[in-house]
């Protein structure tokens, strides 16, 4: 399997560490509710994990919740809450969130909170080496002791001093400096430590929980492109000090941004659409559907009419498993080929539209055999296998659309039985694609061809 390595700029082959692959992913800072970006970044590493497990390996997928920040203090002031209380509500809600996009879950969800020991713990680490320093009750990591600082991003600090803005911050050496320990406001969350009653910074809690839970290097670190730099960049910079490998995260994955008018979809400019807002109104196949047609390191933009469309994919899915009952002696379906070309783009770096394309083949292969009476069921089955490989549900959504016209219905299914009488299966096809757009499943028998609505 190749995967490309964003540290490297390039597809490498993906061999695991040991018997289990460890990933870690970041995840949510909680102080809102869950927009569509982070559920492309979010299934983008659970259909990994799907994937990896399909193909036999044991995964242990990490994704931690960052629960205390000055956006969540902000907001939780604002509301006249606490942090921790503001912060559990909005992990409820990713959670049922997760539910109604099918999301496998991952092995564990560790918070900012309830790592503090771990957290202290490697921040002292670091102070002893020489590569962070204590400065009016805040820590601070001293960049330039990494002379390989800025590979993740390929930037160098002189690049970085002249192209970034650095918040100034008192008691901070080099303007590159990054905050491992804060020290708290009075009346804002804080924990003991050696330094102050303070609490981390963003970047040290993902290296302590990645540590803490998977070990001192892991096979894969997952996340959205934005946060290459400063985000990772700092993560492999403080992880190699503590640990004193020669390297963090063996291969650094980035998933493509979610635009939305060609701005990147964002909390802190309020351009966003929620996960439970779409839901109300597609299934999450649908919504998965519209995701993979754009390869997962490619940049995607928030289009109605792209998840209209994905919806009417789905229903032709879920025809094609519509029981057919074998009525000649033509060899079955056989679904092995399909696998083989699946897996292939599979392997290419993760490349689910060309998986997608494989699948629609299939669904194309399973209607036209059944239509000329071949034995079906082994490719349903292996259909079933390849969407669960990709987290579709392929299940009926709760309701769908108003009245049906019956007899256009009937009149789209007697040219569609004209057309196969002829031998035209792409116009037979063209007709069946018109009646699922509207909601229509048709079932062929020897007696005849039904329909119902879906």
């Amino acid at each position: 399997m190749q995967l490309y390595n964003t540290l490297t700029r390039q597809k490498e082959e993906f061999v695991p560490i040991g018997d289990e692959v460890t990933m870690y992913v970041c995840g949510l800072t909680v102080y809102d509710d869950m927009h569509i970006g982070h559920a492309l970044g979010t299934i983008t590493f659970e259909v990994l994990h799907r994937y990896l497990e399909w193909r036999g390996y044991k995964v242990k997928r990490i994704q931690n919740f960052t629960d205390v920040d000055d956006k969540i203090i902000t907001r939780a002031a604002r509301e006249d809450r606490s942090s921790e209380e503001l912060s559990q509500s909005y992990i409820d809600a990713f959670f049922d969130d997760m539910a109604g996009l099918n999301v496998k879950l991952a092995t564990e969800y560790p918070r900012a909170t309830q790592t503090m020991d771990q957290i202290i713990a490697v921040i002292s680490d670091l102070i002893e080496k020489g590569y962070a320093y204590e400065s009016e009750g805040s820590v601070y990591f001293d960049v330039r002791k990494d002379k390989t600082y800025g590979e993740l991003s390929g930037r160098s600090l002189d690049d970085m001093l002249q192209g970034t803005r650095f918040d100034p911050e008192p008691g901070k050496i080099y303007p590159a400096d990054f905050a491992l320990w804060k020290l708290s406001k009075e009346g804002d969350p804080a924990w003991e430590s050696p330094w102050s009653q303070g609490r981390p910074g963003w970047h040290i809690e993902c290296s302590a929980m990645a540590y803490e839970h998977l070990g001192n290097v892991i096979d894969i670190h997952g996340g959205g492109l934005d946060l290459v730099f400063p985000h990772h960049e700092n993560e492999i910079s403080q992880s190699k000090a503590f640990t004193s490998e020669d390297t963090f995260a063996r291969f650094w994955m980035h998933n493509g941004m979610l635009r939305l008018s060609g701005e990147k979809m964002s909390k802190s400019i309020g351009n966003i659409v929620r996960v439970h807002d779409v839901l109300d109104e597609h299934s999450s196949d649908a919504f998965r559907l519209w995701i993979y047609t754009s390869h997962y390191r490619s940049p995607l933009l928030y289009d109605q009419q792209g998840l209209e469309v994905a919806e009417r994919a789905a229903r032709r899915i879920r025809t094609a498993l519509t029981a057919h009952e074998a009525t000649s002696d033509y060899v079955p379906l056989a679904p092995d080929e399909y696998e083989s070309r699946f897996i292939a783009t599979m392997d290419d770096d993760m490349n689910i539209p060309q998986a997608m394309a494989v699948v629609f083949d299939l669904v194309r292969d399973i209607n036209r055999n059944a239509d000329a009476g071949v034995g079906v069921s082994d490719a349903q089955d292996k259909l079933r296998e390849l969407a669960s490989v990709l987290g579709l549900t392929l299940e009926e959504p709760a309701s769908e659309g108003g009245d049906l016209d019956e007899s256009v219905i009937q009149g789209l299914i007697d040219q569609r039985t004209e057309s196969r009488a002829s031998r035209d299966f792409a116009a037979a096809d063209k007709f069946r694609d018109e009646l699922q757009a509207m909601g229509v499943t048709i079932t062929d028998s020897p007696d005849g061809t039904t329909w119902s609505r879906t």
